[in-house]
């Protein structure tokens, strides 16, 4: 596998030291000042903060000069435009289309096959050097486990992320000796062929299992865009769901949302563009000085005025929002008429049926907005639905749901569904819950369920990709060519 090599990942410590300003990744093969080396970068756990504060970073820079990959939040529009609840109303300026289609994931030289792999690499690439150097920095132990911790639990968050989209669906009751990722765990360059999914795995939970030891008990972190044990547990119970091992995924996603009460309904309604919001356990805070332009998330889902925003208003699917009680404050996010001149749209903007004002910037003259990544919501949800899956448990799946939904529907009554009708229930509320924030297609494949458009308000003409049956090869992106012919073969792909 090609890895960056050390030039770049010192330039990111860069851009993390010189405050106000952001490398271009077109700068990034420029030779590095002599004073930083890892002796100097981890000469004190002060001078390695900038390290760990570099990944921070890369969560929400501009990637291979792609507009529409703001770092992460690339990522989270992918991971929804794929799947059966975000409708694109209009092609706009042609951005997520090709994914939309289901085309981009399975081109090899495609922008959403770069990014979805160079990305990820790259945070485990900085990850890597800060493990293997952490250890000899000059500072207090509580420092070096802030950020050992961080570093293993962005290692495991980044390789989970990776082996959803290009490895096989795992499987509880097989096998799992499909390809997975290739597993470097050391600050090297060189080709290392793919491991299996299983041993990916493996790493992944020794990772989060390593970060959750290291940040445990840690002093209070500087801000929400600092992982902490709790976002660090919260990966944990994501990597339990998804390998069906509900007992621990419950327990996670319980210890994770501590300290972390759901939002009021007013807060609801403001906007999820703020970290002070309650219930956000991990997000960027957005700092004012790192402006992010037309790469935004916001650019593509808000209320910040670009072309795709203006033409392509985002949308839920009809049959989806159709489910949604008239008493929940969440169907207040959505206008199912497209005519209702006091819900909000952008400056100069066109309105479509169903569209959403669910992500809304508090000064929508520029892009800069904090984003989430992870909420306590999404942490009920995930206890919900694994005491549900693991049977004998639908008392506990229900009242793990109740608090959620009744806090967002005052008339919400105690669920007495039971077995896959209570499963169906929280899925439900789960699409409607974290609608926009980056899971459907990561939650179509982990249950193994099929891509259905049918029946709403997708444009058959400009989605084409209507149904898509679960299982097949299409729900494995591609690896990059670039990466394959690199490596003369030894990164295998996967089929055609």
């Amino acid at each position: 596998m090609k890895m960056k090599n050390l030039k770049l990942i010192y330039v990111a410590w860069l851009c993390a030291i010189i405050a106000g300003t952001g490398c271009k990744k077109e700068y990034l093969q420029l030779d590095p000042p002599e004073t930083l080396t890892p002796a100097s970068v981890f000469s004190t756990t002060k001078n390695a903060y900038a390290a760990i504060n570099g990944i921070h970073r890369m969560m929400y820079v501009q990637w291979y000069g792609n507009q529409a990959t703001g770092g992460h939040s690339g990522n989270m529009l992918y991971m929804d435009v794929l799947g059966e609840d975000f409708v694109m109303t209009a092609n706009a300026n042609g951005w997520f289309v090709s994914e939309y289609r289901w085309l981009g994931h399975r081109n090899d030289a495609s922008s959403i096959s770069r990014f979805s792999y160079g990305f990820y690499y790259t945070i485990i690439a900085n990850a890597n050097v800060i493990i293997a150097n952490i250890d000899n920095a000059v500072g207090p132990d509580t420092d070096k486990k802030a950020i050992k911790g961080q570093a293993y639990a962005y290692r495991a968050w980044s390789y989970f992320n990776m082996v959803q989209l290009f490895g096989v669906r795992f499987d509880k009751s097989g096998a799992n000796n499909g390809l997975g990722m290739s597993l470097v765990l050391e600050p090297v360059t060189g080709a290392k062929p793919r491991s299996t999914v299983a041993e990916t795995y493996n790493q992944i939970n020794s990772d989060i299992d390593q970060a959750i030891a290291l940040l445990n008990g840690l002093p209070a972190r500087p801000s929400k865009s600092h992982l902490n044990v709790n976002v660090a547990k919260g990966i944990k119970a994501r990597i339990a769901l998804t390998q069906q091992n509900w007992a621990l995924a419950a327990q996670m996603a319980s210890e994770a949302r501590q300290g972390f009460p759901l939002m009021s309904n007013a807060q609801y309604l403001q906007g999820f563009s703020n970290t002070s919001n309650p219930e956000w356990i991990w997000g960027i805070d957005h700092r004012d000085d790192h402006p992010t332009y037309f790469y935004s998330f916001y650019a593509y889902l808000g209320n910040f005025s670009s072309t795709n925003t203006r033409g392509n208003p985002k949308a839920i699917f009809s049959p989806l929002y159709n489910q949604i009680s008239n008493t929940d404050v969440r169907k207040q996010l959505w206008d199912p008429t497209g005519t209702n001149a006091a819900f909000p749209v952008v400056a100069g903007g066109t309105r479509y049926p169903y569209m959403t004002r669910k992500f809304l910037l508090d000064n929508p003259g520029n892009s800069n907005g904090d984003l989430v990544f992870m909420r306590s919501a999404e942490m009920y949800l995930i206890e919900a639905e694994a005491l549900a899956r693991q049977g004998g448990q639908d008392v506990a799946a229900r009242q793990a749901l109740f608090t959620l939904a009744k806090q967002r529907d005052p008339n919400y009554v105690l669920s007495t569904n039971s077995g896959q009708a209570l499963i169906d229930e929280i899925m439900i509320q789960r699409r409607v819950e974290l609608w926009g924030e980056g899971f459907r297609f990561y939650d179509l494949k982990r249950t193994n369920s099929p891509l259905d458009r049918t029946g709403g308000n997708h444009n058959n003409t400009l989605a084409q990709k209507m149904v898509e049956p679960a299982g097949t090869l299409n729900w494995q992106f591609l690896i990059p060519k670039a990466e394959i012919e690199y490596t003369l073969g030894v990164v295998a792909q996967n089929p055609l």
